[in-house]
């Protein structure tokens, strides 16, 4: 009787390697065909009983092995009768291709479960001002309907979203301002207003209401350059007739209403999600003292059913995504 296949052959030092099941609906089979079919003769040393278990054609499998052998050089197989045996060329081949299948199988089985309308994995973006209860609640609405949905968060200023978003690294972003790029698509989901944060001693602080260009005289704490609301901030001041003099820049939005309450600075912020005690929130008069958030995806790039499924929920809140 002829022996069967050793897939460990003579790589006596490595562990054996669970075999995957080579069927017409495997990953491996699919991303590595011509590995998946030669393993598959191996396996039951017969070629016909193969082609059965991969639901193709027995000559389709044996040109396969054939052109398999005829590109390395080398012979695979020796055949006796129906049956075949591996030769020492066989056995190496075989040993490392069960390894390559096993990864293939699990890249495979991966990418479908993150693409499992229901239960698969969405890489979504949006910038620090975002982080402390915005994204928060729309995810725990969004999973009351899709619980099994998992997501990948990434918080960053604007360019960096935008630069992860071409590379695929994330699915969707939010970003403030919207992008003017051709090789994305922008909606706006959101016009958020935006106050003028003064210190409790401030002058103003006994107000409502102030006019940006009431503040010109006053240190700035902001964002640092590169961040959305920065660009925000200095493009409102100048249009307010002045450029604003920024004493201090840090990375959150709470670390500069922080600043502004040790009397530091002034700051143009969105509302916060809880009241800073040491600051006085001054609704600014005037028009166009807001930020438009947008909802950015790839242009061209095919979505797995789950970010579909997300980018509908978002849009579906347009002007109702933030509180303030």
């Amino acid at each position: 009787m002829s022996e069967g296949p050793d897939p460990a052959g003579d790589t006596d030092d490595e562990a054996a390697v669970p075999l995957v099941e080579l069927t017409g609906e495997s990953a491996a089979l699919l991303l590595s065909p011509r590995l998946a079919q030669f393993a598959a003769v191996a396996r039951t040393q017969h070629v016909t009983r193969a082609a059965a278990e991969l639901g193709i054609p027995q000559p389709t499998l044996s040109r396969t092995i054939a052109r398999l052998e005829a590109d390395l050089g080398v012979q695979l197989l020796t055949r006796h009768g129906r049956r075949v045996r591996l030769t020492s060329s066989g056995r190496t081949l075989l040993a490392h291709a069960e390894r390559s299948l096993v990864h293939a199988e699990r890249g495979g089985r991966a990418v479908r479960e993150d693409a499992d309308p229901h239960s698969g994995r969405i890489a979504f973006g949006f910038p620090h001002t975002l982080g402390p209860s915005t994204v928060p609640d729309l995810l725990r609405e969004f999973s009351e309907e899709y619980p099994r949905i998992r997501f990948q968060l990434m918080q960053d200023y604007g360019a960096a979203l935008l630069s992860r978003l071409r590379t695929g690294e994330l699915d969707l972003t939010l970003i403030s301002p919207p992008p003017e790029e051709s090789d994305v698509t922008a909606r706006r989901v959101h016009r958020q207003r935006l106050r003028i944060v003064v210190p409790a001693g401030h002058p103003l602080a006994g107000r409502k209401r102030a006019r940006l260009a009431e503040v010109r005289d006053d240190a700035f704490v902001s964002l640092p350059s590169g961040y959305g609301l920065r660009q925000i901030t200095d493009r409102l001041c100048v249009q307010a007739g002045f450029t604003p003099r920024i004493a201090f820049e840090g990375e959150e939005v709470e670390t500069l209403r922080g600043l502004v309450a040790a009397g530091l600075g002034v700051a143009l912020l969105p509302a916060p999600a809880v009241p800073r005690p040491g600051v006085v929130e001054l609704e600014a008069d005037g028009p166009g003292v807001v930020r438009d958030i947008a909802l950015i995806w790839m242009k061209g790039r095919q979505a797995p059913s789950p970010v579909v499924e997300f980018r509908h929920f978002l849009l579906a809140r347009h002007d109702r995504l933030l509180r303030g």
